[in-house]
């Protein structure tokens, strides 16, 4: 959503819902794994609201959905893509919307070539270094440089002698700077039929996708496929929208990235984006994923999207914002976000004449994600490992792989509040019962620190639609029990005490850092409500800030978040403000505080048509009033509060001055939603349907089979690829298997598989079959079967249902596999990891493993054990014809 609006977070929040006139549940179980904001989906059906519900299961949320849309794992992006090429066949796009918000208009390159010409690939690709080169996917007379990775890259070429970033995650970092469109204006047809403007590219592009190729792909009967077309289409426009959410059965993909833009190109194109009731809901994974990536625990960021430095030779702070930050927008005001946050971190030791410590900053020297740090570890490069929160052991990718890596290490440490499987591997993991793996061999020091919960601590979570909820403490935490932000804290405390008086510079950064938290009780846990007064920020005085816009770039303010500046405006914690919804309005903007400046509908100035009047009554959120000159409405203005709709910027304006009146994404290049997108992505302008990498089809709209551009880790033993499509040995593999999240289970079960009750409810790990799989395989209801992958075998309780309904699919049965991701051996509730039979392909923006679309086999029986378990893989792997070569090819 970054690339596609500007910022990476939801557009709307889950109250909303209720004012959708349709719903989309797709990649999540919202009634499951989000009850409490699904409450929100049962409102707006009650009022009547169409919700559709397209899942490879039937599930609660189908139960209660209008429309369960079954469909094959993997195959998202023809289906949605079948949408919009149903939308622009029709005629049915919201016309004013697109030409005034959107670059459909926009004119692009001479030499761009789309999959259309090129049979599944775009212009550009180098194919030796599994890569594009987008120069040619270029507005008319403009150059877009993206953000972070890629214009970090061109001042590589500027600076000198820098490290490649190359394997860097440019596209994850989009809108960390947003992508710059140069100087100017990019050439536009407001008829929008010029051959090649950004809206005939994407009719062409999709005229491919439809009903008879979503059917055969995606194993949508096409009268079920134009229900879903029909009411999505009759349910937007001017006096109605239409509401999309999705979870991590969009994102953990090969092409997962591509997932979401598909749904925001169809936002676009219905006007849904920025208007009550429609956008795009990311339900996050638990309490504060978004707030993980906000002050993020990624290795590419800095707290508000900031992009990490990259290792150059010869870099200062004012050629890395030339670099990032944008002629246009609110990412032109990058530096004031930049030298704050540096202010934050080093205080007085930061000022001008040390490029307010700017050298200070880590730097990156290509991806290092957790699954490059794994083969980090396998090399021996990566000597010690510390765990929040994490269970990498049964929670990660290719699982095998993780506990052959922490293996390798000189030291582990694990905070959690149980002995999960990522403490105990050294002694009861799968490799010591095969004896590939021996206790007494294994180097690793294992250090187990137990850790508080969240009742145990005051804190924030910053949830799926950006809001900060302030909780306070209940207990102490028990013996010693400690706080993430007690360990922290008191780390760099020792730290900083054994460094002082230290004369060697790569000391300075540790030593000059503002580490003066206040502490309080017999624990001395550090003061949480301090370091949100320190994320919020203040001014030269002293003052609470009350707005980002408040930031200046001298070092006269200290803000240790941008994104989050206000969220103690006036010396006041507004993220624990609990005012009742009967004593507010429906946006109810007294409840929490949610990023940026407390906003709930993010691009809300799109809800009112060009001239600043609501496009209806019915659907109005802001809108000018002339007579007091400035936006006003049920929600703050995602916009300059005074700039008038017939604002034209003066020439030469930059940052926020350079937006028009009309420009209603202030976090873009051009102010515009992006249809089509001319840099940030690392595989490509327009989503297009690829298969997962281990599929048993081959792709029936290209010859391009696979994501070319996805990011491939060695082929490792313990990493093997599979064949796919019609490739000799596929049909070893010829089930679609998917993984999935229960109510009564929590992430890889750490917090949950402890519980006496919650292991009642659901006692041990199960795989999901129709009843027609379970006679095709010999398969007993309750009995056991055996799941395999070229990576790992598992074992799973059988249950058979028609939640898992065979498909047709290339004009052939397929049958599909669920597989709850929650287990492991350690706990009450017991049973092998679902993620022992991933593979490690992952999508080249973001570095997510694909773990909702993967072939295996299944037999019943149980599984063998000791060395006779990695035998059995070892001869799938022959009969397949599996060497270090297979499924690595572009």
């Amino acid at each position: 959503m970054g690339t596609s609006f500007g910022r990476g977070g939801a557009t709307t929040f889950q109250q909303d819902l209720q004012n959708a006139d349709c719903i989309v549940i797709q990649g999540s179980n919202m009634a499951e794994c989000h009850p409490v904001g699904f409450q929100w989906v049962m409102e707006a059906k009650a009022r009547g609201a169409k919700v559709i519900h397209v899942d490879p299961r039937f599930t609660r949320t189908s139960a209660l959905a209008d429309l369960h849309v079954p469909l094959r794992a993997g195959s998202d992006i023809a289906f949605l893509g079948g949408i919009v090429n149903y939308v622009l066949s029709n005629n049915l796009y919201f016309r004013d919307y697109v030409v005034a918000y959107t670059n459909g208009p926009v004119v692009l390159r001479e030499d761009f070539r789309d999959t259309e010409d090129l049979d599944g690939v775009f212009s550009g690709l180098d194919a030796e270094h599994r890569s594009y080169d987008t120069a040619s996917w270029q507005y008319q007379g403009m150059e877009v440089q993206a953000a972070a990775g890629q214009r970090d890259a061109e001042d590589e070429r500027r600076t000198g002698r820098g490290r490649s970033v190359d394997e860097a995650a440019r596209g994850e970092t989009h809108g960390s700077g947003g992508a710059d469109i140069g100087e100017g204006e990019p050439e536009r047809d407001e008829t929008m039929t010029h051959p090649r403007c950004v809206f005939q590219v994407l009719k062409r592009h999709y005229a491919r996708y439809t009903p008879e190729a979503v059917e055969r792909i995606c194993g949508v009967p096409q009268d079920l496929f134009r229900q879903v077309c029909e009411w999505v289409t009759q349910n937007s426009g001017r006096d109605r929208t239409t509401a999309f959410a999705y979870a991590v059965g969009w994102t953990q993909h090969t092409v997962g990235v591509q997932y979401i833009r598909a749904a925001a190109v169809l936002q676009l194109l219905l006007g849904n984006i920025g208007r009550p009731g429609g956008g795009i809901l990311a339900l996050r994974g638990h309490a504060s994923i978004q707030g993980s990536t906000d002050i993020p625990t990624l290795f590419n960021l800095l707290p508000g999207y900031i992009p990490m430095p990259h290792a150059h030779e010869h870099q200062d702070l004012e050629s890395f914002v030339r670099a990032e930050a944008q002629r246009k927008g609110f990412w032109g005001d990058m530096r004031a976000y930049l030298v704050s946050l540096l202010k934050a971190y080093w205080g007085d030791a930061a000022d001008a004449d040390n490029d307010f410590c700017f050298d200070h900053l880590p730097r990156l020297t290509g991806s290092h994600s957790t699954y490059e740090t794994v083969l980090a570890q396998l090399d021996g490069v990566c000597k010690g490992y510390v765990l929040y929160g994490e269970n990498p052991a049964v929670g990660s990718a290719d699982a095998k792989l993780q506990r052959l890596g922490m293996a390798n290490l000189d030291w582990l440490v694990v905070r959690d509040f149980s002995l999960i499987e990522s403490a105990t591997w050294w002694k009861d993991g799968p490799e010591i019962e095969s004896g590939e793996l021996r206790t007494e061999d294994i180097r690793t020091e294992v250090f187990f620190l137990p850790a508080a919960a969240h009742t145990e601590k005051d804190g924030s979570f910053t949830n799926t639609q950006r809001l900060l909820q302030w909780h306070h403490q209940a207990v102490e935490p028990p013996g010693d029990a400690r706080s993430d932000l007690w360990f922290t804290y008191h780390l760099g405390r020792i730290v900083r005490e054994k460094l002082a008086g230290s004369t060697d510079p790569m000391d300075r950064p540790v030593l000059d850092l503002t580490w003066d938290y206040p502490v309080k009780g017999a624990i001395a846990e550090p003061d949480a409500e301090a370091v949100l007064a320190e994320i919020n920020g203040w001014d030269a005085d002293g003052n609470p800030l009350a707005s980002y816009e408040q930031l200046k770039d001298d070092g006269s303010t200290t803000c240790g978040c941008w994104i989050y500046c206000g969220v103690h405006a006036d010396g006041v914690n507004q993220a624990a403000r609990r005012t009742p919804g009967r004593e507010q309005n429906w946006v109810a903007d007294e409840w929490g505080w949610a990023w940026p400046a407390n906003r709930r509908i993010l691009y809300n100035r799109a809800s009112a048509d060009p001239d600043g009047r609501p496009w209806s009554e019915r659907k109005a959120l802001v809108w000018w009033d002339a007579e007091r000159g400035q936006w006003t409405g049920h929600d703050i203005p995602d916009f300059p509060a005074e700039r008038p709709p017939s604002w034209q910027p003066p020439p030469g304006a930059r940052a926020a001055e350079a937006l028009s009146g009309t420009d209603a994404f202030v976090m873009q290049a051009d102010g515009k939603g992006w249809l089509y997108v001319p840099s940030g992505l690392t595989d490509g302008p327009l989503p297009t349907h690829y298969e997962p990498q281990d599929s048993p089809f081959v792709n029936l709209l290209y010859r391009q089979q696979r994501n070319p551009v996805r990011h491939l880790t060695p082929s490792l033993p313990d990493n093997r690829y599979q064949p796919s499509g019609d490739e000799p040995g596929a049909q070893v593999f010829p089930y679609v298997a998917t993984t999935y999240r229960l109510t009564e289970h929590h992430t890889a079960g750490g917090m949950s598989r402890w519980q006496p009750y919650l292991a009642e409810l659901q006692p041990e790990f199960f795989c999901e079959v129709s009843p027609e799989l379970a006679a095709e395989r010999g398969l007993e209801h309750t009995g056991w079967a055996t799941i395999v992958s070229a990576r790992g075998v598992i074992e799973a309780r059988v249950l058979v249902t028609d939640r898992m309904p065979p498909l047709t699919v290339h004009g052939r049965t397929l049958h599909q596999v669920g597989l709850p991701y929650h287990w492991g051996p350690n706990g009450h509730s017991i049973g092998d990891a679902a993620n022992e039979l991933l593979h490690l392909s992952l999508d080249p923006n973001t570095h997510i493993q694909e773990a909702k679309a993967f072939a295996v086999d299944i037999r019943p029986g149980r599984r063998p054990r000791g060395p006779a378990a990695p035998a059995l893989v070892r001869a799938y792997r022959v009969r397949a014809g599996i060497d270090d070569r297979t499924g690595t090819e572009m």
